[in-house]
């Protein structure tokens, strides 16, 4: 029998990786600005209401007593931090249970060696902290930082349901409705691991869930949770539900976007779940033991809906939630080989991951010094120089009593927004976002400080229905660590004559 101390050796293992990963996330949440999700999303809590234009309210909702008491960014970003390290922890104790589960009913098609601890929690926990994305998300607050540890929360019940034989007891059905309710109110894709749940349940023939009270409690629970954002988008002529399934969507449907998200999700994600789940696939076998493999559906269903939608654009983050679902499943296959003594590839795999994850986190706290200065363009300047620019810009239109700041894009609202608040800020394309809501469209006859960002940068709009003049005030370069990363410069526009620029152009990036 193994003693006390080496049982609780994995759980230690495991805790040591996630303080590894939190104390990298306080130094990143301490000394970058925000990213532009992170201010968009801060901004609805100086801005509550029941839901948004983009996306449910739990995420400013969250942040609102930090915001109220004018918290600095490095506090903000506590709240994401918190998030992972629950998520870490979720997915260690799904893990674990999951390999007692098997274990105990010899599901296994080869047995580890049982003279050792369980290594299951701790492999699935390697996979979230050596894999990059995941610690991206664990700095900046966006939907999918909350959706995560929740989704994780409803794996944990569909668990329960196995090992309960098709049974909740009744609390059990009141907490997965609260998940539901938190889970919609985060991000509408959790509809997806709702499904997923559902899968689960019906796979157990009997449907035993339609007999037992708690089941529609738990449908009432979430419905009533949910209630807020069905009530403001019907107020709202359904602008969420229309903006998503156009954004879902995206443009042209290409077979090679999706080739390129498939691509990215493994550089991103790594290569470790991947082999966890081709080695669970060895442990447990699809086809000879299915019956637990039905929590899969928590990574396949999510995840292949977001690569078909890939065809016609898509961001890599939005599968967050599927690949945590993922790892408790890969960490149990990832454990049995481990446990049988091969281990060169898991440990050839995690050198790697952890080489890149340190160097990637490196040249985010550096802003890519050294190797920035060899690209044309150096994509990690976004996180610098909003505060200073936005600042200057709010002064200068107290100075001149400007009716704003006014920008070409949402993007670059959301952190001058931010760091200039409570000053109103205009955007002058003619695409209807979150800023149309909070401080509508540009008064014809404005005069306005336009706020220009070197790398994207676009010609001021002087002419027939757009500003009578633009004069140029100041220029601001931004530096980091002895390196120009980009500049910035304001101009005083007088005269706004009311026609937006279409959004093609606003958006076009510096050559």
């Amino acid at each position: 029998m193994s003693s006390p101390v080496s049982k609780q050796s994995p759980f230690a293992w495991s805790l040591i990786l996630v303080l590894l990963g939190t104390a990298i996330h306080l130094v990143l949440g301490f000394t970058t600005e925000l990213s532009v999700d992170e201010a968009h999303y801060a901004l609805y809590a100086n801005h509550l209401a029941w839901s948004y234009f983009d996306h449910p309210p739990l995420v400013g909702w969250i942040q609102w007593p930090l915001v109220a008491i004018n918290a600095p960014d490095g506090i903000l970003r506590l709240i994401p931090i918190t998030l992972w390290m629950i998520s870490c922890l979720l997915v260690y104790q799904i893990a674990d249970q999951l390999n007692t589960y098997c274990s105990n009913r010899s599901l296994f098609i080869k047995r580890a060696d049982h003279n050792n601890p369980s290594f299951a929690g701790l492999a699935a926990v390697a996979i979230i902290v050596f894999a990059p994305l995941p610690h991206v998300l664990a700095v900046g607050l966006v939907p999918d930082s909350l959706l995560t540890p929740l989704s994780l929360g409803v794996l944990w019940m569909a668990l329960q349901w196995l090992k309960q034989d098709g049974q909740l007891r009744f609390y059990q059905w009141i907490v997965l409705g609260l998940l539901f309710g938190l889970a919609g109110l985060s991000k509408y894709t959790a509809i997806l691991f709702v499904l997923a749940f559902a899968i689960a349940c019906i796979s157990i023939p009997r449907f035993t869930f339609l007999k037992q009270a708690g089941f529609y409690s738990a449908i009432a629970i979430a419905l009533l949770l949910i209630s807020p954002v069905l009530l403001w988008n019907a107020q709202h002529d359904w602008i969420s539900f229309k903006y998503q399934i156009d954004h879902g969507s995206g443009g042209t449907w290409l077979w090679r976007r999706v080739a390129a998200f498939v691509g990215a999700q493994v550089m991103v994600f790594g290569f470790l779940p991947l082999l966890g789940l081709w080695l669970y696939s060895r442990a447990i076998g699809f086809s000879v033991r299915p019956f637990v493999s039905i929590l899969l559906v928590f990574f396949v269903l999510p995840f292949s809906v977001f690569a078909i939608l890939s065809g016609g654009g898509g961001l890599p983050h939005w599968t967050t939630p599927a690949w945590f679902c993922l790892a408790p499943i890969a960490g149990l296959g990832l454990a049995q080989w481990w446990q049988s003594g091969k281990r060169w590839l898991i440990s050839l795999i995690l050198a790697v991951q952890g080489t890149l994850v340190i160097s990637g986190l490196t040249l985010v706290m550096t802003a890519g010094y050294p190797i920035a200065s060899q690209f044309k363009t150096n994509p990690l300047a976004d996180l610098y120089g909003w505060r200073s620019a936005s600042t200057r810009a709010n002064l200068l239109v107290n100075e001149l009593k400007a009716s704003g700041i006014a920008v070409q894009n949402w993007t670059l609202a959301s952190r001058v927004a931010w760091y200039a608040k409570p000053t109103p800020i205009f955007v002058l394309d003619d695409r209807q976002d979150q800023f149309d809501l909070w401080f509508g469209k540009l008064p014809e006859g404005s005069n306005v400080i336009l706020l220009n960002w070197s790398e994207m940068s676009f010609k001021a709009p002087v002419g027939e229905g757009q500003f009578r003049t633009c004069r140029p005030l100041d220029r601001l370069r931004i530096a980091h660590l002895g390196q120009a990363l980009s500049q910035f410069e304001l101009s005083y526009c007088q005269g706004w004559g009311g026609k937006s620029k279409p959004e093609r152009e606003a958006l076009s990036l510096r050559p």
